[in-house]
């Protein structure tokens, strides 16, 4: 046992006296330079502002919630809770947003916005919920889902909307 020991504390600190080459980064950094990529990170979900938002679908009150991959509001009004989820998805595709949602049993149905393609999503037995997704300006995908509680209102029309205001700002 002591000769498996001494055996272990001398591997040890040969591994402790390596040298390696190159210089430390910080783990998930870029090593090629090109940090401009990531200067807006979430800033996407300031696409919209909280105040259109609301006005959208037709809310006296709106709190932001989760920011991060999505993002998401919870707001109040007229037409009761409605939650409110924005996406940016810089190397989606249509195709892509299209078929899963019709893996999920989704209506799907092709539509445009401001002469680009979208897809508009429905899922079963929510008639509450509506999403639309849009090709991006620059890259990629740009979809918002509006989920109204009590189905007051149309929730396709406010996430059309929403979808309209983004390029709009985007432009």
């Amino acid at each position: 046992m002591r000769v498996l020991t001494a055996v272990t504390a001398v591997g040890l600190i040969a591994g402790c006296g390596s040298t390696i080459e190159g210089s430390p980064t910080v783990e998930g950094a870029s090593s090629s330079g090109d940090t401009e990529q990531f200067t807006a990170l979430l800033e996407e979900c300031n696409a919209v502002a909280d105040e259109q938002i609301a006005q959208t679908v037709g809310a006296d009150a709106i709190q932001r919630g989760f920011f991060g991959a999505i993002c998401r509001w919870d707001a109040v009004g007229a037409n009761g809770p409605v939650k409110v989820t924005f996406n940016w998805f810089e190397t989606g595709s249509l195709d892509t947003e299209k078929s899963t949602a019709e893996k999920l049993g989704y209506t799907v149905e092709a539509s445009t916005i401001q002469g680009r393609r979208a897809v508009v999503m429905r899922p079963p037995g929510d008639p509450g919920a509506c999403g639309v997704t849009v090709g991006s300006p620059s890259s990629g995908v740009v979809g918002w889902w509006v989920q109204f509680q009590t189905g007051a209102a149309d929730p396709c029309q406010a996430a059309s909307t929403l979808a309209d205001l983004t390029l709009n700002l985007s432009s």
